[in-house]
């Protein structure tokens, strides 16, 4: 109850002061003491009315640091009420002889926008204070030794959780979403971090997280074992018996990180001997780091992605209602990517395909989700426009490695993490989706070998042809880059007289590309 109190208390004087700001710029920034004396009366009537209403809604239930749009939502309607309470306690007093009727309008806006914008700023403040030591910022952890958790519980727990994850893990454990145990909790974010929905739920949260290239590897429960419902506790048992993953209780286990041998691909075990297949030696490392075309690329990227994202707009909204009409709701879908060095973020499209699974949950096959429109958006790449958010954002470049799900990135092939990926790259323009995940990887480790203005340019003049006629294989330019990395010494071998081949760490400082 204190905590609330403090909460309308400090809304109820962010109120008062936008109605100071209302009254100055009513005013014309020409206030004077004789025109503040005149609206007393008012401001006393926010200040009671504002510590009376605040208190009595959920505006001052939630948690700053847990701020979400729903929220805000319940701020705007408490503050009208308060608004508009305070003037009719004016109304009564003096009739509102002093206050113009524009008055109360400008106090309702700017309260808002300052009250909103208090709670982000501290929501922000508090996630990047929640950051803490995340190691080296260059490390990169393959995505075969992420283990991908699924929270279940929202309490002083999970917070401590999400902190020592933050603080200790090191890049190795990728929280996904967390499980409220209330309906009030879905849809709202802790940490950046979404609630996807309820314990109840988790069979339908590991289906939409399927498409989106997300397989959960642990669920870690911080709510008591009697605070879940035996639909919860069912979910949670049939996650773990059919579909393997592991389930945690908070109160079973001290510390977040456990040292397990790492998990690499089926495909990679055989191989594991040979990793890394390419490796750049500590000289060539050093050479990449300070090539100065890193910042001028993502100056170009920052410029490029701005105009585009404005001069698409019209397309994008488009093709936005044209997926809406043939393929459903919602029309973009998201995919985790590992980025540079290995940093996880969301790729967005637009989607081309109808959603997975029927409304009876059985699983769709790809001939029955695919339409025409889809075809079309996807050959055209209309998808991929969705991804000059990212190129602003700083997860992409123009140019660069494609980012593969984590489930395609081989963990002998971690040298192509070394860069920002790419909307397209020299794999795309070389080979396409035709040419071996090896030939793909040995060209896109030597383009961040390579990488230039002029060879950035050719990709993108190469990449228009390639939309209109479709792509072409060029087994001379494959064949090319495999004999560079071996001339280079960047196809890995084993180590000789001693020698030793930087692995995963981003060649020296980090290039800013």
């Amino acid at each position: 109850m204190f905590k609330r109190l403090c909460s309308a208390a400090a809304d109820t004087l962010l109120l008062l002061f936008a109605t100071l700001v209302a009254l100055v710029l009513r005013e014309n920034f020409q206030v004077t003491s004789e025109r503040l004396s005149e609206l007393v009366p008012h401001f006393c009537a926010v200040a009671i009315v504002g510590l009376c209403v605040y208190p009595l809604t959920p505006a001052s239930q939630a948690i700053w640091r847990f701020s979400a749009l729903p929220d805000y939502r319940n701020i705007a309607i408490a503050t009208a009420i308060a608004v508009i309470l305070a003037t009719a306690a004016t109304f009564v007093w003096d009739r509102l002889i002093h206050v113009a009727r524009s008055l109360p309008i400008l106090q309702f806006v700017f309260a808002v926008v300052i009250q909103i914008g208090a709670r982000m700023l501290f929501r922000t403040w508090r996630t990047y204070k929640s950051k803490g030591a995340r190691g080296s910022p260059h490390r990169v952890v393959p995505p075969s030794e992420q283990t991908s958790v699924l929270v279940v519980g929202l309490n002083r727990l999970t917070e401590v959780y999400l902190q020592s994850v933050a603080d200790l893990a090191g890049g190795q454990i990728a929280v996904v979403g967390l499980l409220g145990t209330q309906d009030r909790h879905v849809g709202r974010r802790v940490a950046a971090i979404p609630v996807l929905g309820r314990p109840e739920d988790l069979g339908a949260v590991l289906r939409d997280l399927e498409p989106h290239g997300t397989r959960i590897d642990r669920l870690v429960v911080t709510c008591a074992r009697h605070q879940l419902s035996a639909s919860g506790a069912a979910a949670l048992n049939d996650a773990a018996r059919n579909r393997g993953v592991e389930v945690q209780f908070f109160d079973d286990f001290v510390g977040v990180v456990r040292r397990e041998p790492a998990r690499l691909p089926v495909r990679s075990m055989t191989e594991a001997a040979d990793a890394p297949r390419f490796a750049f030696e500590s000289s060539v490392s050093t050479g990449l780091a300070k090539q100065r075309y890193w910042a001028v690329k993502r100056a170009l990227d920052v410029v490029l992605s701005a105009a585009l994202l404005i001069l698409l707009l019209p397309v994008m909204v488009m093709t936005a209602l044209v997926t809406a009409v043939a393929v459903g709701f919602p029309v973009a879908f998201w995919q985790v990517r590992p980025g540079m060095h290995g940093r996880s973020f969301k790729l967005y499209k637009f989607r081309t395909m109808r959603p997975a699974f029927d409304s009876d949950g059985r699983r769709l096959a790809d001939h029955e989700r695919v339409s025409a429109v889809g075809n079309f958006v996807r050959h055209t790449r209309l998808d991929e426009l969705p991804q000059l958010i990212n190129i602003v954002a700083g997860h992409m470049s123009f140019i660069g490695p494609r980012p593969l799900l984590p489930r395609d990135q081989d963990t002998r092939d971690q040298a192509r993490l070394l860069v920002r990926p790419g909307l397209t790259g020299w794999a795309q323009v070389v080979g396409g989706r035709a040419v071996s995940a090896d030939d793909k990887a040995a060209l896109d480790v030597w383009y961040v070998k390579n990488a230039s203005l002029l060879l950035d340019l050719t990709i993108a003049l190469r990449t228009i042809p390639m939309i209109l006629f479709g792509e072409t294989i060029d087994r001379d330019k494959i064949s090319q880059a495999w004999a560079d990395l071996l001339d280079a010494g960047i196809l890995a071998r084993p180590a000789r007289d001693g020698g030793t081949a930087t692995r995963l760490e981003a060649p020296g400082a980090s290039p800013g590309v």
